[in-house]
């Protein structure tokens, strides 16, 4: 999977978690929380932001989906054990210590996937920490449990009262009943969302939930919003905060413009917004070009957007090295059948320069079938790069399919699926290698002379893939009931392997064919 970081293939899988706890005034035990995340390899904590009058603290961070599941647990273990609600006291709505954990989708992940995650997480955090889980949003069993004020009606102390009595609040995972001291949590997979706020400049917090009502989807207000309001103590004024659930369709200036215009009719101030965590740039461009009313604006025009975007990735001795050892270490992916894609890919970029060095020479004769071997072979390249990451992600399904609890009425269907994904994507690398080779026939009849010991290398490695691959599909097909699908799949593997060796001998013959006349000149 680092490949693709590394060398720019595919897609990085990249989750976010958002979990918020029900402290916001101790530092020592925000900090404990966010050590506990800051402790497992591969995350990147992005933001703690804490608030005392609602008495929280969001915490932000990302990485691959296991180490962020990894990550919320240990989170979720510190706030178990240092966070008790029964003398808890804030602003915001809580039922749980580890009050909501959300898995959200960044890259190389679909909703699906966090959907399984978040499940995933739900069932260990109720078994190891005797928690009561309430699955909301996309991971939701039961339509009364999308949103997450449904599920957290009540709070704290009137699900004390309800879980264990009321069928309708019986947790999704764990016990039938409350955790003494850290309540029940919130698990779910959603889209990116902003938490925004808006303060204003009055004590009366009648003023912030009329306007939060006004502003609802539910109440009839802006789609996408939640909102409610808040009274601000220490600062003596009052808060609309908000979540905009989809900040391309309900964009941050148009809350704030509905929030002032219900101020000025109550006849109270707006004296500052804020936003709680971390934003897209898209939504600060979208306020901006809104209030600057910016004519024929594009998104290209903003630096760091240049800056930023995507790179021809550049080959060091320290990209190499990365690669070569995630494949070294102990964790079982990437293993075999990425690598052997990845020798592909490698035998299909060699092909690539030898056909270009080729066109660069003064007298070239063959320059339109040499065109069509780097465009030919810029497509290989770029398949089996992708197939590089497809392959760790099919054996990672595969694990956590095989992890699903025996009892579990889906187990079979999940390992069916899985198994049979993670024979596809191998022979898939063995068909496109096999073409890598049928290329390297191609080019090793027209490159240039000097050039012929690379096309040699790239018929190696291209031959040394479909083998790697085609291991990997016999290793898979062993756990397959399936005959026809099994008879269909060695098939095709076996035509892989045997045009390989045919357009290998074929490679070698042409080279030898034409080094000795080259030798004869």
């Amino acid at each position: 999977m680092l490949v693709s970081a590394v060398f720019g293939a595919g897609t990085l899988q990249l989750v976010e978690c958002v979990p918020n706890f029900s402290e916001g005034r101790r530092k020592e035990v925000i900090d404990d929380i966010a050590n506990a995340v800051r402790s497992v390899e591969g995350i990147t904590l992005l933001d703690v932001e804490s608030n005392q009058d609602h008495n929280r603290s969001v915490i932000s961070f990302v990485g691959e989906p296991n180490s962020v599941k990894e990550a919320a647990m240990a989170a979720s273990r510190k706030a178990v054990e240092l966070i008790n609600l029964n003398s808890h006291k804030g602003e915001h709505p809580r039922m749980g210590a580890v009050d909501v954990v959300p898995f959200i989708p960044l890259s190389g992940v679909t909703m699906e996937d966090c959907v399984r995650l978040a499940r995933e997480f739900g069932r260990e955090l109720g078994q190891t920490l005797k928690v009561p889980v309430f699955l909301y949003e996309e991971a939701a069993t039961r339509p009364e449990r999308r949103n997450l004020a449904d599920v957290r009606a009540g709070e704290f102390e009137g699900l004390r009262e309800q879980i264990g009595k009321d069928p309708a609040r019986k947790p999704d995972f764990g016990p039938d009943e409350i955790h003494p001291s850290a309540g029940a949590t919130a698990v779910g997979a959603r889209e990116l969302l902003i938490a925004y706020n808006v303060n204003l400049g009055t004590a009366d917090v009648e003023v912030a939930r009329k306007i939060a009502h006004e502003l609802r989807f539910k109440d009839g207000g802006l789609s996408f919003v939640k909102a409610l309001g808040f009274e601000l103590k220490e600062r003596g004024i009052v808060q609309v905060s908000m979540n905009l659930t989809s900040y391309r369709k309900s964009q941050m200036f148009k809350a704030y413009e509905m929030v002032k215009l219900f101020a000025d009719r109550y006849g109270v101030p707006v004296v500052g917004s804020e936003i709680v965590g971390l934003t897209p740039m898209d939504a600060l461009v979208d306020t901006a070009e809104f209030y600057l009313k910016l004519e024929n604006f594009s998104r290209d025009q903003v630096l760091e957007k240049r800056l930023f975007q995507p790179r021809q990735p550049i080959l060091t001795d320290q990209s190499l090295t990365v690669f070569s050892e995630e494949v070294a270490s102990k964790k079982p992916t990437p293993g075999g059948g990425s690598v052997s894609a990845y020798m592909g890919a490698l035998g299909s970029g060699l092909l690539c320069m030898v056909a270009r060095i080729t066109l660069g020479k003064k007298e070239v004769t063959e320059r339109e079938k040499l065109e069509r071997a780097v465009e030919k072979g810029e497509e290989l390249r770029r398949d089996l790069l992708e197939l590089v990451v497809e392959d760790t992600k099919a054996f990672d399904s595969l694990i956590q399919a095989r992890r699903v609890p025996k009892d579990q009425k889906d187990r079979d269907r999940l390992i069916l699926e899985t198994t049979i994904k993670a024979a596809e994507v191998p022979l898939g690398t063995a068909e496109k290698s096999a073409q890598v080779l049928a290329l390297a026939r191609d080019v090793a009849q027209v490159g240039s002379a000097s050039a012929l010991s690379d096309v040699v290398t790239a018929a190696a490695a291209a031959k040394a893939a479909v083998e790697g691959a085609a291991s990997n599909v016999l290793i898979n097909l062993e756990d397959l009931r399936d005959g026809k699908y099994v008879e269909e799949t060695f098939r095709r593997m076996s035509q892989a392997r045997s045009q390989s060796l045919l357009f290998e001998a074929e490679v070698r013959k042409i080279v030898q064919s034409r080094s000795n006349k080259a030798s004869t000149c």
